[in-house]
Protein backbone atom coordinates (compact mmCIF):
# COMPACT_ATOMS: atom_id res chain seq x y z
CA UNK A 1 0.00 0.00 0.00
CA UNK A 2 2.73 2.27 0.90
CA UNK A 3 4.33 1.81 -2.55
CA UNK A 4 0.90 2.76 -4.14
CA UNK A 5 0.69 5.60 -2.44
CA UNK A 6 4.40 6.92 -3.40
CA UNK A 7 4.29 5.98 -7.00
CA UNK A 8 0.64 8.03 -6.99
CA UNK A 9 2.60 10.91 -4.98
CA UNK A 10 4.88 11.07 -7.32
CA UNK A 11 2.97 11.00 -10.51
CA UNK A 12 0.72 13.87 -8.64
CA UNK A 13 4.28 15.93 -7.74
CA UNK A 14 5.40 15.33 -11.44
CA UNK A 15 1.81 16.70 -12.98
CA UNK A 16 2.14 19.97 -10.29
CA UNK A 17 5.03 21.10 -12.34
CA UNK A 18 3.45 21.33 -15.26
CA UNK A 19 1.74 24.26 -16.88
CA UNK A 20 -1.69 23.47 -15.32
CA UNK A 21 -4.61 26.03 -16.67
CA UNK A 22 -7.79 25.39 -14.25
CA UNK A 23 -9.14 28.91 -14.99
CA UNK A 24 -9.94 26.77 -18.84
CA UNK A 25 -11.23 23.46 -17.08
CA UNK A 26 -14.34 22.24 -18.80
CA UNK A 27 -17.03 19.33 -17.00
CA UNK A 28 -18.70 16.49 -18.20
CA UNK A 29 -20.69 13.36 -18.04
CA UNK A 30 -19.74 10.00 -18.57
CA UNK A 31 -21.36 6.88 -18.46
CA UNK A 32 -21.09 3.48 -19.86
CA UNK A 33 -20.54 -0.52 -19.59
CA UNK A 34 -17.81 -2.90 -17.81
CA UNK A 35 -17.05 -6.52 -18.25
CA UNK A 36 -14.22 -7.41 -14.92
CA UNK A 37 -13.20 -10.16 -13.89
CA UNK A 38 -10.52 -11.24 -10.92
CA UNK A 39 -7.57 -13.00 -11.09
CA UNK A 40 -7.02 -16.36 -8.86
CA UNK A 41 -10.22 -15.94 -6.65
CA UNK A 42 -13.49 -17.88 -7.21
CA UNK A 43 -12.82 -20.90 -9.22
CA UNK A 44 -14.14 -21.82 -12.20
CA UNK A 45 -15.13 -18.04 -12.97
CA UNK A 46 -16.99 -15.88 -15.91
CA UNK A 47 -17.40 -12.34 -16.21
CA UNK A 48 -19.41 -9.73 -14.97
CA UNK A 49 -21.09 -7.40 -17.03
CA UNK A 50 -21.67 -3.86 -15.09
CA UNK A 51 -22.55 -0.35 -15.42
CA UNK A 52 -20.55 2.69 -14.13
CA UNK A 53 -21.30 6.33 -14.86
CA UNK A 54 -20.41 9.71 -13.26
CA UNK A 55 -18.95 13.22 -13.84
CA UNK A 56 -15.68 14.08 -15.37
CA UNK A 57 -13.03 17.40 -15.49
CA UNK A 58 -11.03 18.36 -18.17
CA UNK A 59 -7.70 20.64 -17.22
CA UNK A 60 -5.61 21.70 -20.00
CA UNK A 61 -2.20 21.19 -19.53
CA UNK A 62 -0.63 23.68 -21.61
CA UNK A 63 -1.70 26.04 -24.32
CA UNK A 64 -1.46 23.66 -27.01
CA UNK A 65 -5.20 22.26 -27.08
CA UNK A 66 -3.41 18.54 -27.17
CA UNK A 67 -2.83 17.71 -23.45
CA UNK A 68 -4.86 17.59 -20.50
CA UNK A 69 -5.28 16.13 -17.02
CA UNK A 70 -8.82 14.44 -16.90
CA UNK A 71 -9.87 13.24 -13.04
CA UNK A 72 -13.52 11.59 -12.98
CA UNK A 73 -15.57 10.43 -10.35
CA UNK A 74 -17.53 7.63 -10.76
CA UNK A 75 -19.97 4.78 -9.52
CA UNK A 76 -18.18 1.74 -11.09
CA UNK A 77 -19.05 -1.69 -10.89
CA UNK A 78 -16.61 -4.65 -11.12
CA UNK A 79 -16.44 -8.26 -9.32
CA UNK A 80 -16.78 -11.13 -11.67
CA UNK A 81 -19.55 -14.32 -11.53
CA UNK A 82 -19.10 -18.06 -10.70
CA UNK A 83 -19.94 -21.71 -11.41
CA UNK A 84 -21.06 -23.97 -8.38
CA UNK A 85 -20.88 -27.26 -8.71
CA UNK A 86 -22.89 -27.88 -6.41
CA UNK A 87 -25.91 -26.28 -8.39
CA UNK A 88 -28.41 -28.71 -11.05
CA UNK A 89 -27.37 -26.57 -13.68
CA UNK A 90 -23.63 -26.98 -13.86
CA UNK A 91 -23.34 -25.60 -17.40
CA UNK A 92 -24.48 -22.21 -16.31
CA UNK A 93 -22.66 -19.30 -14.13
CA UNK A 94 -25.20 -19.24 -11.11
CA UNK A 95 -23.48 -17.21 -8.33
CA UNK A 96 -22.49 -13.78 -8.66
CA UNK A 97 -19.54 -11.86 -6.97
CA UNK A 98 -20.48 -7.99 -7.39
CA UNK A 99 -18.51 -5.54 -6.28
CA UNK A 100 -19.55 -1.73 -6.48
CA UNK A 101 -16.62 1.42 -5.76
CA UNK A 102 -16.91 5.06 -6.03
CA UNK A 103 -13.84 5.23 -8.42
CA UNK A 104 -11.68 8.35 -8.81
CA UNK A 105 -9.57 7.66 -11.91
CA UNK A 106 -6.91 10.59 -12.82
CA UNK A 107 -5.81 10.50 -16.43
CA UNK A 108 -2.94 11.92 -18.48
CA UNK A 109 -5.35 12.20 -21.85
CA UNK A 110 -3.61 13.43 -25.13
CA UNK A 111 -4.98 14.01 -28.26
CA UNK A 112 -3.53 12.87 -31.09
CA UNK A 113 -3.39 16.21 -32.79
CA UNK A 114 -4.85 19.54 -32.01
CA UNK A 115 -7.80 19.07 -34.77
CA UNK A 116 -10.75 19.36 -33.18
CA UNK A 117 -12.43 15.83 -34.11
CA UNK A 118 -9.49 13.64 -33.58
CA UNK A 119 -8.38 10.00 -31.51
CA UNK A 120 -7.02 9.93 -28.02
CA UNK A 121 -5.37 8.08 -25.39
CA UNK A 122 -5.22 8.30 -22.00
CA UNK A 123 -3.26 6.52 -18.75
CA UNK A 124 -3.33 7.10 -14.96
CA UNK A 125 -4.18 5.33 -11.70
CA UNK A 126 -7.71 4.66 -10.91
CA UNK A 127 -8.33 4.78 -6.69
CA UNK A 128 -11.68 2.58 -6.11
CA UNK A 129 -13.61 3.01 -3.00
CA UNK A 130 -16.11 -0.17 -1.32
CA UNK A 131 -19.49 0.95 -1.42
CA UNK A 132 -21.15 -2.89 -1.38
CA UNK A 133 -20.60 -5.83 -1.58
CA UNK A 134 -23.40 -8.51 -2.90
CA UNK A 135 -22.51 -12.06 -3.16
CA UNK A 136 -25.47 -14.60 -4.31
CA UNK A 137 -25.87 -18.00 -4.52
CA UNK A 138 -21.83 -18.91 -3.57
CA UNK A 139 -21.22 -22.65 -3.94
CA UNK A 140 -21.95 -24.96 -0.90
CA UNK A 141 -18.48 -26.28 -1.35
CA UNK A 142 -17.00 -22.59 -0.45
CA UNK A 143 -19.84 -21.20 1.50
CA UNK A 144 -17.08 -18.21 2.81
CA UNK A 145 -17.19 -17.39 -0.61
CA UNK A 146 -19.86 -15.25 0.64
CA UNK A 147 -18.40 -12.44 3.52
CA UNK A 148 -21.31 -12.79 5.82
CA UNK A 149 -20.65 -16.73 6.41
CA UNK A 150 -18.12 -18.25 8.76
CA UNK A 151 -16.84 -21.76 7.67
CA UNK A 152 -16.58 -22.92 11.13
CA UNK A 153 -13.17 -25.81 9.61
CA UNK A 154 -11.60 -22.32 8.16
CA UNK A 155 -12.91 -19.71 10.14
CA UNK A 156 -10.07 -17.41 9.28
CA UNK A 157 -10.90 -17.37 5.43
CA UNK A 158 -13.05 -14.91 3.96
CA UNK A 159 -14.67 -13.52 0.86
CA UNK A 160 -14.72 -9.73 2.17
CA UNK A 161 -13.75 -8.17 -0.36
CA UNK A 162 -10.97 -4.87 0.21
CA UNK A 163 -12.46 -1.86 1.24
CA UNK A 164 -9.41 -0.12 -1.20
CA UNK A 165 -8.03 -1.08 -4.25
CA UNK A 166 -5.69 0.13 -6.71
CA UNK A 167 -5.81 0.24 -10.07
CA UNK A 168 -3.73 1.32 -13.59
CA UNK A 169 -6.01 2.66 -16.48
CA UNK A 170 -4.97 2.90 -19.92
CA UNK A 171 -7.48 3.73 -23.17
CA UNK A 172 -7.65 5.08 -26.23
CA UNK A 173 -10.90 6.85 -27.56
CA UNK A 174 -12.20 9.37 -30.32
CA UNK A 175 -13.77 13.00 -29.63
CA UNK A 176 -16.01 14.32 -32.16
CA UNK A 177 -15.24 18.26 -31.88
CA UNK A 178 -14.29 17.47 -28.38
CA UNK A 179 -17.39 17.45 -26.65
CA UNK A 180 -18.98 14.33 -27.97
CA UNK A 181 -16.56 11.32 -27.17
CA UNK A 182 -16.22 7.48 -26.86
CA UNK A 183 -13.30 5.75 -24.93
CA UNK A 184 -12.45 1.88 -24.32
CA UNK A 185 -10.18 1.61 -21.15
CA UNK A 186 -8.47 -1.64 -19.54
CA UNK A 187 -8.06 -0.78 -16.10
CA UNK A 188 -5.16 -3.52 -14.82
CA UNK A 189 -5.93 -4.34 -10.80
CA UNK A 190 -2.65 -4.00 -8.71
CA UNK A 191 -3.76 -4.54 -5.20
CA UNK A 192 -5.53 -7.51 -3.62
CA UNK A 193 -8.92 -7.38 -3.97
CA UNK A 194 -10.10 -10.78 -1.76
CA UNK A 195 -6.74 -10.73 0.68
CA UNK A 196 -8.34 -13.31 3.15
CA UNK A 197 -8.99 -16.09 0.29
CA UNK A 198 -5.38 -16.39 -0.05
CA UNK A 199 -5.79 -18.49 3.52
CA UNK A 200 -8.17 -21.16 1.73
CA UNK A 201 -7.32 -24.95 1.99
CA UNK A 202 -5.70 -26.08 -1.19
CA UNK A 203 -6.22 -22.45 -2.95
CA UNK A 204 -3.65 -20.08 -4.35
CA UNK A 205 -1.52 -17.33 -2.92
CA UNK A 206 -1.29 -15.56 -6.00
CA UNK A 207 -2.82 -11.78 -5.82
CA UNK A 208 -6.71 -11.81 -6.77
CA UNK A 209 -6.56 -8.67 -8.83
CA UNK A 210 -9.37 -7.14 -10.78
CA UNK A 211 -8.94 -6.45 -14.41
CA UNK A 212 -12.02 -4.31 -15.98
CA UNK A 213 -12.76 -3.35 -19.70
CA UNK A 214 -14.56 -0.64 -19.82
CA UNK A 215 -16.64 1.19 -22.79
CA UNK A 216 -17.68 4.80 -22.28
CA UNK A 217 -19.46 7.31 -24.07
CA UNK A 218 -18.67 10.97 -22.46
CA UNK A 219 -20.29 14.63 -23.22
CA UNK A 220 -17.68 17.46 -21.87
CA UNK A 221 -19.72 21.05 -21.72
CA UNK A 222 -18.67 24.28 -23.49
Amino acid sequence: MKKILLTSALALSTLSFAQIDFSSTRFGITAGGNYSRVKNAHNPSGPRFAFHGGALALIPLGSDNQFYLQPEVLYYGAGETGKDKDAKNVDGYDAVYANNYLSVPVYFKGYFSEAESEFFGMAGPRFNFLLSQNVKNAPASRPYYDPDVVDPTQPEVSGKAASFNFAIGIGVGYSYKRQLEVALKYDFGVSNTYPDLSKEKGGTSKGKSEQVIGLSVSYIFQ
